[in-house]
């Protein structure tokens, strides 16, 4: 995944081709932001509606909104992860805790290229990071019980891949973006696939059926998985129900994917 890539696409060709330090391309990528202020992209955030939504909900119409939504959602997972590695409740020294670590780095790369891509801590397109309770108020115990950790990385994971692909539409014109949040989507559908294998589960979603030992919460997070029209052809057709619905994640829409990470925002 070329994450620097998915935000210097809404540079100008000078930016995409730079070949400068790390720190240089940070500069660049802030100065993006401020650029975009400036030429009045909307920020996609709309008024607040209800509690459970809180600072989180953007209504993505365009680029930015995109950006502040998925910024959302790795501020979740990025801090889902910390947590749990500092937490001990990942068994230590084996794959397990290999993969974990690699995707919490993964995931707070993507929250620093984010921030810097909206221009930055402070700037009118930032999103600032919400407050979570991963216990749902003591429904869940994810840092004392392994078992209830991968399900949630799973369902956060899930919901993830299905929430990048649900913003296609919002980036059709900025060809280069879609081709860059698609790359972003692949990584995201990697790290799906590898907590489902450690879940002892297949590496894609099943109809809508979320997995032995997932919470009834995290339904949402795989209704619609069902379906098997894709392009106005049935896959059942040649593969049966069961392959045709593996075969593509469908998309979860902006309220869908808010709603989902609603649940764990105090």
């Amino acid at each position: 995944m070329n994450i620097l890539k998915f935000i210097a696409s809404f540079a100008n060709e000078d930016l995409m081709q730079s070949q400068g330090s790390r720190r240089d391309s940070l500069g660049k990528i802030s100065q993006l932001g401020k650029n975009l202020t400036l030429a009045s992209i909307p920020f996609g955030l709309s008024s607040l509606t209800n509690v459970a939504y809180g600072k989180i909900k953007p209504t993505p119409s365009n680029p930015i909104g995109a950006l502040q939504l998925a910024l959302t959602l790795e501020y979740l997972e990025k801090e889902y992860y910390i947590m749990g590695l500092e937490s001990g409740v990942i068994p230590t020294g084996g794959r397990d805790e290999k993969v974990f670590m690699q995707i919490s780095a993964h995931e707070t790369d993507h929250v620093t290229f984010l921030i810097n891509g909206l221009g930055g801590v402070g700037s009118p397109n930032f999103v600032e990071k919400p407050t979570f309770d991963f216990t749902v108020g003591g429904a869940f115990h994810p840092f004392n019980d392994y078992p209830t950790f991968l399900a949630l990385a799973q369902a956060f994971e899930d919901t993830g891949v299905r929430a990048y692909k649900g913003q296609a539409t919002n980036l059709i014109s900025a060809p280069d973006l879609l081709t860059a949040a698609l790359q972003i989507h692949s990584v995201e559908a990697r790290h799906a696939s590898e907590v489902r294998r450690l879940r002892g589960l297949k590496g894609w979603i099943t109809l809508n059926q979320r997995g032995a030992g997932m919470p009834e919460a995290t339904q949402a997070v795989y209704n619609g998985e069902e379906n098997t029209n894709q392009a106005g052809y049935n896959t059942s057709t040649l593969f049966g129900v069961e392959a045709g619905s593996e075969s593509y994640d469908e998309p979860l829409t902006t309220d869908q994917a808010v709603a989902i990470a609603g649940l764990f925002i105090v």
